[in-house]
């Protein structure tokens, strides 16, 4: 495996006093970058806002920094930025016509971050507490490769045949233009809402979900969705990340000056399904979550058991478009 990965992960060194992505040792501890980055926040006036860290304590968006070398910031940070910021601001033409591994960057870039900042939040509580930091053993598999493959922003790395990666772009119509940002860590799962488009993001499936969902997707391929779809396939794949039950497995080997990626075979020695079964109550309970902006209940998702309530079919299957969406009163 080349030498040149940097790999934190492997020592817990989260420190501020080293580059977030290639370890360099700082000049200054004024090389920071901000996780979400300032043109976002200064569209949709985060700055202040608080942010939910896992352990329910609150931060603001601005708070929420890790360390880069100047130099990364110069090569590859500032101009990724640029091209993601002409995207998501003029809209969803724009966005669908970005290389796929650029918004891969940017979600992984903004994902690692967080995880950076909640690590070390952890980290510093267990020793106010004299105990040891422990990170279950898949989740720092998955940090770490989420991590190398990251740092293709720095290094020469391609990735061969199948991507580690879900990414579905939708087009939303009627749309208020807000910033909705979710994610859930612990497997890797995005999403994100602003002007007129909806990104859902699963960063270390192979591919999975795309597949798994691949039903709902033909359905309403090439359709704008009204906002309240758009989350309903947000609570699809978030729930079907979680039942996701492999660990994916990389060969990760340098040839001269390229390191290749390779995504190993998901099914490995077990001839279980990919995915443990659906359970249409815990489901409901996600898709609670996701329509909280439409105050819709539980036991109104739920009145049919075998049916949750959804506002992308009708009773014959067919897509209902977003004009004829009719929302809770």
């Amino acid at each position: 495996m080349a030498q040149r990965l940097y790999k934190p992960l492997q020592t817990l060194n989260f420190s501020k006093q080293r580059c977030f992505l290639t370890g360099q040792k700082l000049e200054s501890a004024d090389h920071i970058i901000p996780v979400f980055p300032n043109w976002i926040m200064d569209q949709y006036e985060l700055h202040d806002k608080a942010f939910k860290l896992l352990d329910e304590s609150m931060s603001t968006y601005q708070s929420m920094q890790v360390p880069c070398d100047i130099s990364v910031i110069k090569s590859s940070i500032d101009s990724l930025e640029a091209e993601i910021q002409n995207a998501f601001l003029s809209g969803y033409d724009e966005v669908v016509l970005l290389p796929e591994l650029r918004l891969f960057q940017w979600i992984g870039k903004l994902i690692y971050g967080l995880i950076f900042n909640e690590i070390r939040i952890g980290i510093r509580q267990q020793q106010a507490n004299n105990e040891e930091f422990v990170l279950s053993q898949s989740l720092i598999h998955k940090f770490e490769n989420l991590h190398i493959m990251l740092q293709s922003l720095v290094h020469p790395i391609e990735f061969e045949e199948n991507m580690p990666w879900t990414i579905q772009i939708f087009k939303l119509q009627d749309a208020l233009d807000q910033f909705n940002y979710r994610d859930e860590i612990n497997t890797l799962t995005f999403s994100l809402s602003m002007k007129d488009f909806g990104i859902i993001a699963c960063l270390q499936d192979n591919g999975t979900n795309g597949n798994y969902n691949r039903p709902t997707l033909e359905k309403i391929a090439g359709k704008s969705l009204h906002p309240i779809q758009f989350q309903e396939v947000c609570a699809r794949f978030f729930y079907s990340n979680y039942l996701f039950n492999r660990l994916p497995e990389y060969t990760i080997m340098e040839v001269e000056d390229t390191i290749f990626i390779e995504s190993m075979p998901l099914r490995g020695m077990s001839s279980k399904p990919l995915f443990d079964i659906w359970n249409n109550k815990t489901y409901a309970q996600v898709l609670e979550n996701f329509w909280k902006p439409w105050g819709i209940l539980l036991f109104e998702v739920l009145k049919d058991p075998e049916n949750p309530m959804t506002f992308l079919f009708d009773g014959e299957g067919e897509f209902i478009s977003p004009d004829k969406v009719v929302l809770p009163s």
